[in-house]
């Protein structure tokens, strides 16, 4: 290469480089649109809603959320990853999308191939929860029952790949027990069912299903993290009700189409780290069962890497795969 040729490849570098800087200096100058894969009313579409009003309160320009539910989130997601990568369209995702890696195959994107990550949202513990006409008390009496009658309980989730599901194979797993999957297309046709008897069991998160068992619609028999939340005390973990080292629980983050300038990821991630770190998020998110989580986008990308690589095991483990 002629010293010519370096000097117009340095300079084209450098417009390029100006161009993206201003365009972030710049965002958002339009709607942004928050694409949340699953339906109305769960754990991702209720605090997508919390930051996207925070999110246009400090960048003055709307963000809008939607829902875009169906096949185990794929659909939402699929749509986003078809999205210019302008900074424009963003995917609310949880831990649902690494699970998929491994779960289904068949799907149109690679979550990190076609993805940049921006930022985690918050983590929570699930809920086991049963229809209180079985008329148990506790985990090991549900237990005994699947075992009594293999094959005949049911258990809901919201589609394959979401954290409901995987914590449900992940009991039956770790316990021996024979429960058929009942998937439904989103969270609240899940608990409509089990709420109805129609389907016996679920595993739900506790931001969004406490207050439903303390009015006695549904009978909790544990939750599913390290130690008992702060939200429902006197419910024990599922650890200690009798699957010992049993964990598994829902997060949230953002991530953004492949090719997405680096300069608007960085500007998404600080302003979301500056929102998770505001003490009446954090205290309001505290009372519901939910932690913020902050992280860099190299963090982030660490972070959904090892989470790609648990679930491909509890996934080969449990024998699952979809062919979505």
């Amino acid at each position: 290469m002629t010293a010519v040729m370096r000097a117009l490849v340095l300079l084209a570098i450098g417009w390029m480089a100006a161009g993206t800087e201003a365009l972030a200096q710049g965002y958002p100058t339009k709607p942004v649109r928050m694409i949340v894969p699953f339906g109305a009313g769960g754990p991702a579409d209720v605090f997508a809603r919390v930051l996207a009003q925070h999110l246009t309160e400090v960048l003055k320009q709307n963000f809008v959320v939607e829902n875009r539910p169906g096949a185990g989130a794929i659909i939402g997601t699929v749509e986003v990853a078809k999205a210019a990568p302008d900074g424009y369209t963003l995917l609310v995702m949880s831990n649902t999308h690494t699970v998929n890696e491994s779960l289904s195959p068949k799907r149109n994107y690679e979550l990190m191939r076609d993805f940049v990550p921006v930022s985690p949202i918050n983590e929570s513990d699930l809920m086991m929860v049963v229809n209180p006409s079985l008329g148990l008390k506790n985990l090991k009496e549900f237990i005994a029952l699947a075992k009594s009658k293999p094959g005949q309980l049911n258990y809901a989730s919201s589609g394959p790949g979401t954290p409901y599901h995987m914590a449900a194979e992940l009991f039956k797993a770790m316990t021996g027990t024979d429960i058929v999957h009942v998937p439904h297309k989103t969270s609240g046709d899940m608990r409509t069912s089990v709420l109805g008897g129609h389907v016996q069991m679920m595993f739900d998160a506790i931001t969004v299903l406490a207050p439903n068992v303390k009015e006695g619609k549904f009978v909790a028999l544990g939750t599913s993290g390290k130690k008992r939340s702060s939200v429902m005390p006197e419910v024990p973990t599922i650890d200690e009700a009798g699957v010992p080292g049993y964990e598994s629980t829902i997060w949230l983050g953002v991530m953004a189409p492949a090719k997405t300038p680096q300069p608007i990821v960085d500007l998404l991630n600080a302003e979301i780290r500056k929102i998770m770190a505001r003490p009446e998020i954090r205290e309001a998110w505290g009372r519901q069962g939910a932690v913020p989580m902050t992280m860099t986008p190299p963090e982030f990308e660490k972070y959904l890497r090892g989470d790609i690589a648990k679930w491909a095991k509890v996934v080969s483990m449990a024998g699952l795969v979809t062919e979505k």
